[in-house]
């Protein structure tokens, strides 16, 4: 029987140590997805995908919170069940060992809430979007008075392009020049 972790957050700017802290150590196998949106559905994440492999019958999967396996309602209850059909016991964070009847009641409760969160989440970024796009049709920046809608740019692309051409620079030593990824120049060029 092995102790296992599994961790995930959002974004590459946030750290998975909150949630290490919180469920401790001994473990035998930890299981991490970094930057991975708990709306992209659980088997096709690359940490939890190797961790459905690894698991075997006896196995205890230690989870933060339900909406670190998913923000999507039917694919946390599917995921679950799919946990307690290879034997896996699944012990969340201030809920305990989760079983078959109540225990996957909870978890569809659980699950409809962080669904739901997503959802908000959703309508947030997207009211954000439509105030943004609303105040830079009328006054030229948008609410939090930014020049755009997008990131802002890193250097000047007509400048990029026009140094490389005039340099005859490969791609890379435009970045350099700029201290540009070669993406973003690549971008600047097609554009």
């Amino acid at each position: 029987m092995s102790r296992i972790s599994y961790f995930r957050v959002s974004t590459g700017d946030q750290s998975i140590e909150a949630q290490r802290a919180a469920l401790g150590s001994g473990f035998d196998r930890e299981f991490t997805d970094v930057g991975v949106s708990g709306a992209t559905l659980a088997a096709d994440r690359p940490g939890f995908s190797a961790l459905l492999s690894y698991v075997r019958e006896g196995d205890c999967l230690c989870i933060y919170s339900i909406d670190r396996l998913g923000r999507d309602a039917l694919d946390v209850q599917s995921t679950i069940r799919k946990l307690l059909d290879k034997g896996v016991t699944v012990d969340v964070r201030g809920l305990g060992p989760i079983g078959r009847g109540v225990g996957e009641l909870v978890v569809a409760v659980l699950a409809q809430m962080a669904d739901m969160e997503r959802h908000r989440i959703k309508e947030r970024c997207e009211s954000g979007r439509a105030a943004a796009k609303a105040a830079l049709a009328a006054t030229g920046k948008t609410h939090r008075g930014k020049a755009g809608l997008g990131r802002p740019m890193a250097a000047n692309s007509v400048e990029v392009v026009a140094w490389r051409k005039a340099n005859k620079a490969s791609i890379a030593a435009t970045a350099a020049q700029f201290a540009l990824s070669t993406a973003t120049v690549k971008r600047y060029y097609a554009a």
